[in-house]
């Protein structure tokens, strides 16, 4: 029971971490779209603006999961990071460029200087999350179970690909909503009409790289697709569709504020259609979880530490996106930078 309920948890925190990293990851996408240094200036500068204050908070979620991991699901954790280790180091390396480029783009006075951040910034903006979701199509795909050693075969696989291009869209899709309200926040009225555009192609994409990659599945990831295609995967990838659907409606009406919220109701809920689809197993067919978990006593402090941490930090997350997404947060000016 135990287990079942760490599970959850690890499940509700990758959830997380893809709608609050996505945002941030979608905005690298739109930055590396954005054109030269002239056209892209203003889409740029709003980037550099609404990401400022919450950027690297979003990193406390991807904490939680590796924690969650190695303490709970011991053997889930070295079967993952045993036969997918390569994607993983891409992406790890990734964040590190990402958040090197994006912190150092902007003090930088030289253009050279600046468009190297830059590329750093928006390059790994994409194939950070594109390797993440090759990880979870490779767990997806069945090619990935206990004493697997490492190999492409594992994640360069239809499966995988797909994952990783669902990811690509979904954080592309994510950055464009949230954008697109924050250029009305920050009144460049001239940029909410780019990026409502750029979220209804975006919302596009995934919906169409989705129905792509349910029905190309590789074929032994079988029993995902089943419990994509059937059940209570279903009915939360049907609702992940009719979210998708009214936050492309909500972004361009009056209300678009609330399309935020619906966006990330989209992606939360393909993270619990990919969790529901492949129980009770971490690794199909291969893992389930009761035979990943750890020792009970472990179990039992991570449902306490989380009790804590829910209570310590989840009201001062809660605040800080609140007051980010109000307005209320100003990054600093080129006067702070230049002192």
């Amino acid at each position: 029971m135990t287990a079942n309920v760490v599970a959850w948890i690890l499940l509700l925190v990758i959830a997380a971490y893809a709608c609050g990293g996505g945002v941030d990851y979608g905005a690298g996408f739109w930055d590396l779209c954005a054109g030269g240094a002239a056209r892209g200036k203003r889409p740029r500068w709003l980037i550099d603006h609404a990401m400022a204050p919450v950027w690297e908070v979003n990193n406390v979620w991807l904490i939680f999961v590796l924690v969650l991991m190695w303490t709970g699901f011991p053997e889930f954790f070295q079967t993952v990071f045993t036969a997918l280790w390569l994607p993983l180091a891409l992406a790890a390396v990734g964040m590190v460029l990402r958040g090197a480029g994006f912190a150092l783009r902007k003090p930088t006075r030289n253009l050279a200087g600046r468009r190297i951040y830059g590329a750093a910034f928006a390059v790994s903006s994409l194939l950070t999350p594109f390797f993440l979701g090759a990880v979870i199509g490779g767990v997806a795909s069945g090619r990935v179970a206990p004493g697997t050693v490492a190999s492409a075969h594992a994640w360069a696989n239809t499966t995988s690909v797909m994952a990783g291009l669902v990811a690509v869209a979904a954080t592309a899709f994510l950055g464009a909503v949230f954008l697109s309200v924050d250029a009305r926040r920050f009144g460049a009225t001239d940029l909410i009409g780019y990026f409502r555009l750029r979220a209804r192609i975006a919302g596009f994409a995934l919906l169409v790289v989705g129905v792509i990659g349910v029905t190309l599945t590789d074929p032994q990831a079988a029993y995902v697709h089943h419990g994509l295609t059937h059940g209570a995967g279903l009915a939360a990838l049907l609702a992940a569709v009719a979210a998708l659907v009214l936050t492309t409606w909500l972004v361009s009406g009056p209300a678009s504020g609330w399309a935020r919220y619906s966006s990330v109701a989209t992606v939360a809920l393909l993270v619990a259609a990919w969790g529901l689809a492949q129980r009770p197993y971490l690794v199909p067919t291969s893992l389930t979880v009761q035979e990943a978990a750890g020792a009970s006593e472990p179990l039992h402090w991570m449902l306490f530490v989380t009790a804590v941490a829910l209570v310590l930090i989840g009201p001062a997350l809660v605040l800080l996106y609140r007051l980010d997404t109000r307005g209320v947060l100003e990054p600093l000016t080129e006067e702070d930078v230049a002192e």
